[in-house]
């Protein structure tokens, strides 16, 4: 990685040894100018994924620098992703909804598909970190769509699919009841389920990218069994090449920011006895390139 570093004048950027991704050091998030932020923002569009070592934002400090994306999702401008309540005690009931909700977001899956409008992206950040495990994977759709052979990118080219949280917690056993519950209930009884194309073009880059992940399902003009088929093997096959998955072992501090409109994530494993805090400010996205299909 340090012979591909590059310096941009503002900071500087060392490439993952994959298909996309960065590490982005020689900078404080708090003091990003125009101009630096204009070169930030470019490397973000380039590389999908940058990763922050050793920011320590506070909460209001992420909110500032995410929204120098883009506006945030009100009910996510800034909230922690833990095990830990809010006595400080750790969760341990099997039917808590959070952790429903955080066992369900250890499969890849893309932000807020399940709503009208997708999200743009996301800051995460790590406040607490488990001794061992409790990495973030991410998975580069641009590549994936790009490694499909020319028949299944016809074959997908036309189709689309329906997006449910709701959906998918339910299919792993994990639905959420809500009642005397901490979850806020974001993407939970959504009216009207969106319909999305399987083939996503970035809005800013052109690039084409699968756009499936766990929320997807039922896939108009095919049966339910043919449409689970399809879809779960175009997520095997979107994170079968280590070449375009990376998994990031956190250090407290450390910042990551993901563009969702072309990378899938996902939170790996970790040992529930330990505290995992993460912080999370979900970028919203423009309703004129994030909006859901007609039905």
């Amino acid at each position: 990685m340090e012979e591909n570093m590059q310096s941009t004048g503002h900071f500087t950027v060392a490439p993952l040894e994959k298909s996309f991704g960065a590490v982005v050091t020689d900078l404080d998030l708090r003091e990003l100018d125009e101009a630096a932020f204009d070169d930030l923002y470019a490397a973000w569009l380039t590389y999908g994924l940058l990763i922050f070592p050793g920011q320590h934002l506070s909460k209001d400090e992420q909110m500032t620098f995410a929204r120098r994306f883009g506006d945030l999702i009100e009910e996510l401008k800034a909230v922690r992703i833990s095990n830990v309540k809010a006595d400080g005690s750790l969760r341990d009931a099997p039917d808590d909804d959070m952790m429903k909700i955080i066992r369900g977001n250890m499969e890849w899956h893309q932000d807020s598909t399940y709503m009208p409008v997708q999200a743009k992206g996301a800051v995460f950040s790590a406040e607490v970190v488990p001794a061992t495990q409790g990495d973030t994977a991410f998975a580069d759709m641009r590549d994936a769509y790009d490694a499909l052979d020319a028949e299944t990118r016809e074959k997908i080219g036309t189709l689309a699919a329906y997006h449910s949280l709701e959906h998918s917690q339910k299919r792993m056993g994990a639905e959420t009841k809500q009642e005397n519950s901490e979850y806020i209930g974001y993407g939970i009884n959504v009216g009207e389920v969106p319909l999305r194309p399987l083939v996503k073009l970035h809005p800013e880059t052109g690039r084409k990218a699968l756009a499936v992940g766990r929320h997807a399902f039922g896939i108009p003009g095919l049966s339910e069994a043919e449409s689970d088929a399809l879809i779960d093997e175009l997520n095997r096959f979107a994170v079968a090449d280590e070449r375009r998955t990376y998994q990031h072992r956190w250090t407290a501090g450390d910042v990551v920011i993901w563009d969702n409109r072309c990378l899938l994530h996902r939170a790996c494993e970790w040992d529930f006895s330990e505290p995992r805090v993460m912080l999370h400010s979900r970028i919203a996205g423009d309703p004129e390139t994030e909006l859901a299909l007609a039905q």
